[in-house]
């Protein structure tokens, strides 16, 4: 058993926090619009994210997979590079705590292939990766003497198919083979975790409810559960996932688009038998299993149209609703373990109420020579979480988002294009008076080959 100093005047306002920070590391994969990055691949994110009628590679599986019968006869390869770099810092009276997780490594790759009307391919996808890395000595720690981290991986292997309907109108589809991996290290005072248990079973449930009401004031808890790879996490699930969609050239320079992503189908996200760990303070560690219960990816329905004013000028627009309280009402856990004394299980459930989201994308290409194409955009959201519940591990808080991109032909078959995203700093105020800054640069590069 290891016992730790307490942390002396650590205030009750942010035990709440503490632990909610915790928990809700688990949730979203990138805190971009919420969940989902502001665009995928280069070209789109360049332009503000707008996807849904303009050709921009095979990453239109990840968005509006009709697109893909914008591309040329042939094949195409893509292979990307994304790098996500939040800026978090949390603070709260005397108290103030820099995040150590500034870089998120996302890669992405894509075949897809015309034969006459038909586009077919596959594709994976990182959808999107986030985490926080807090030191032991941060009043996150709550004087646990542990660092405090969290890491969330969600990614899909996609399955389109386009079809040509006629000359000018597509249809187009994607079966999503999806994963989540989470790791979570995460304190909190002992009666806060307490205060969120909604039932169990056996000895652990019994336990806990005799205990936790008498312990010291400060007394501090722990979940853990971690490994060492940057593309996997110690819980892991795997499930399913669609879209449709749609695109129609009204006129030679005027395309409309849309599509419908389904909300996920994934299986509860576990640990092994004994890949989890909870501790209280003074009672050493209970070694078991961690269930993150029914989390989801959520619906998206998004419209958008591009007009090629000139030969060389191009401009994009979307609008997308993202259906995050559907799917982020509250996050459920559950322990379970079969170590004597404490074997049996408990739950816990912590309120979310997220709103659904309007996210709009503009964006504008310029064909600067044959070569060369020079690209700009926005990326206009809002925070879909109600400002009470935001918090240090996870602050999925950014709202708008500035885009820059560029495209160079290398040869007939070869390509690249980079984009760049700046996301200006956003501050709340959570109800436990904790003030969270939260600010993002993020790159995207890609490799393109036609043949």
């Amino acid at each position: 058993m290891r016992t730790f100093r307490h942390s002396q005047g650590l205030p009750c306002a942010l035990t709440l926090t503490a632990l909610a920070a915790g928990l809700l590391a688990a949730l979203p994969a990138a805190a971009t619009n919420g969940m989902n990055m502001e665009g995928y691949g280069p070209i789109s994110t360049g332009m503000g994210g707008a996807s849904q009628a303009m050709d921009h590679g095979t990453a239109a599986m990840a968005q509006n997979p009709a697109t893909l019968a914008l591309g040329g006869p042939g094949a195409r390869v893509d292979v990307a590079l994304g790098l996500l770099g939040p800026d978090v810092r949390s603070s709260a009276g005397p108290f103030s705590a820099k995040s150590g997780g500034t870089s998120y490594v996302m890669p992405a790759f894509g075949y897809v292939r015309r034969n006459g009307d038909l586009t077919y391919g596959i594709g994976m996808f990182a959808q999107g990766g986030m985490g926080t890395e807090y030191g032991a000595n941060t009043f996150l720690a709550a004087g646990s003497g542990e660092p405090v981290r969290s890491e969330l991986g969600v990614g899909r292997v996609l399955l389109p198919l386009a079809w040509n309907v006629t000359p000018d109108f597509a249809v187009g589809a994607t079966l999503d083979f999806m994963w989540a991996g989470l790791d979570l290290r995460m304190a909190a005072p002992a009666s806060d975790l307490g205060a969120l248990v909604t039932g169990g079973s056996g000895n652990l449930i019994a336990g806990l409810g005799a205990t936790l009401p008498t312990l010291p004031a400060g007394t501090w808890a722990r979940i853990d559960f971690s490994d060492s790879s940057d593309f996997t996490g110690k819980a892991k699930s795997t499930g399913w996932a669609a879209k449709l969609g749609m695109v129609w050239r009204t006129s030679p320079t005027f395309t409309v688009g849309a599509s419908y992503q389904l909300e996920s189908s994934l299986g509860d996200m576990k640990t092994g038998s004994g890949g989890a760990g909870l501790s209280i303070q003074g009672m050493g560690t209970i070694p078991g299993r961690i269930t993150v219960v029914d989390f989801q990816w959520p619906s998206m329905l998004a419209v958008g149209a591009a007009w090629q004013v000139t030969p060389s000028v191009l401009l994009a627009a979307d609008v997308k609703r993202i259906g995050w309280k559907g799917v982020m009402k509250d996050f459920r856990m559950k322990f379970d373990s079969t170590a004597a004394p404490f074997d049996g299980s408990v739950s816990f459930a912590l309120p979310q109420n997220w709103r659904d989201e309007t996210v709009t994308n503009l964006g504008i290409a310029w064909q600067a020579t044959p070569a060369l194409t020079l690209r700009a955009g926005a990326n206009l959201s809002s925070n879909p979480i109600p400002e009470a519940f935001v918090n240090p591990l996870f602050p999925a808080t950014e709202e708008d988002h500035y885009t820059l991109g560029l495209g160079y032909k290398l040869s007939g078959a070869g390509e690249i294009n980079a984009s760049l995203t700046m996301a200006p700093k956003v501050t709340v105020t959570n109800g436990q008076g904790v003030t969270v800054t939260h600010r993002q640069t993020n790159v995207q590069l890609m490799y393109s080959h036609r043949f």
